[in-house]
């Protein structure tokens, strides 16, 4: 599965990456996030549960950056096990770009799942995917604007 797209944030570039980056912000932010916690300045340990049709599963996995450009750009890859519901794997590569007050969020991202997770069709996996990133751009940008996420 592969999913592109570009958010607006209202907030400058900097205070963006630093959200990007904060494992607390993380937490609030990520649809089903139980737990986010850095384990070097490029690891990250998560469980985030969620539901996907008929099928809901908590996974644990382990995140980690690459290719780090702040406040610019990084890529993000990572593995979740789910039981039997099965796995996640991929990444993504995350570009900001000033836009006056704001910043462009620009993203791709390339995913793998397997188990009862990749039997339920790729359009659900599709459309839960980006409900799931719209979620998640929602609340990064109502707390960056002094909200809680």
């Amino acid at each position: 599965m592969d999913l592109t797209g570009e958010e607006r944030i209202a907030a400058p570039r900097e205070a963006v990456w630093a959200a990007l980056n904060d494992p607390e912000t993380l937490k609030a932010c990520i649809p089903g996030c139980q737990s986010l916690t850095q384990t070097s300045p490029t690891e990250l340990e998560a469980t985030v549960k969620i539901k996907i049709g008929p099928v809901s599963a908590t996974f644990k996995g382990e995140v980690t950056l690459s290719n780090l450009n702040p406040p610019e750009s990084y890529t993000i890859a990572g593995e979740g096990k789910g039981g039997i519901a099965g796995f996640a794997k991929g990444g993504a590569d995350v570009k900001l770009t000033d836009e006056g007050a704001e910043t462009l969020l620009a993203y791709t991202v390339r995913a793998e799942i397997g188990g009862k997770l990749a039997q339920l069709g790729s359009r659900l996996i599709d459309s839960t995917s980006k409900k799931l990133a719209a979620q998640f751009f929602a609340d990064l940008g109502t707390r960056l604007n002094g909200g809680v996420a």
